[in-house]
C-alpha cells in the first residue's frame, strides 16, 4: 500500500470515528490496518451463492469494525460463516474456488473502470457515486434526489 494512501486513510480516521459515534451511535474498534481482505470478499461471493450474503457481510463488518478482528484469518471467516448458517467445510472449500475468486476480480475491475478508488463506494440510481464514509444526511439527500428523478 502506498504510504501516501495509508497516510490519507489514517488522517481521516478521527472523522470516521466521530461520524460513526455521533450519527449512527457506533463505536469504532477496527481490526488491523492494511490486511489482505481478499478471502473475506471471496467468502462473501460464496455466501451470496447460498442466499446468505447479507448476514455474512454484516458478521464480517461487525467482527472487523467493532470487535477488532483480523478478517484475513480463514478460520475466523469460517466461524462467522457458520454463525450465519453456512456449512463451515463448504465455506472453507469455497475460499479456494476459482469461480468465486473470478467474481471478486470482476467486481474489482468494475470498480476501477468506474473510478471507484475508495471504500465504501456507493452508487445511487446508476448515476451518483459516493465514496468514503459520508454523513447520513448526505446519503439521505442523494436518495431523495434519486427518488425525485425516478418519479418524474
Amino acid at each position: 500500500m502506498p504510504p501516501e494512501y495509508r497516510a490519507r486513510i489514517e488522517a481521516g480516521r478521527p472523522r470516521l470515528e466521530a461520524m460513526a459515534r455521533e450519527q449512527y451511535g457506533l463505536e469504532i474498534n477496527s481490526g488491523p490496518f492494511g490486511i489482505d481482505s481478499r478471502a473475506a470478499l471471496v467468502g462473501e461471493k460464496y455466501a451470496e451463492a447460498h442466499g446468505l450474503g447479507t448476514p455474512y457481510h454484516d458478521a464480517v463488518a461487525e467482527a472487523y469494525w467493532q470487535r477488532a478482528k483480523s478478517i484475513d484469518d480463514r478460520e475466523l471467516l469460517a466461524d462467522l460463516a457458520a454463525s450465519v448458517g453456512l456449512d463451515r467445510a463448504g465455506f472453507l472449500a469455497g475460499l479456494d474456488d476459482p469461480a468465486y475468486d473470478r467474481e471478486v476480480e470482476e467486481d474489482v475491475a468494475f470498480a476501477h473502470r468506474n473510478g471507484m478508488t475508495g471504500v465504501p463506494a456507493l452508487v445511487f440510481g446508476e448515476k451518483y457515486l459516493v465514496m468514503g464514509a459520508q454523513p447520513y444526511t448526505m446519503l439521505k439527500q442523494i436518495l431523495q434526489q434519486c427518488e425525485a428523478e425516478a418519479a418524474g
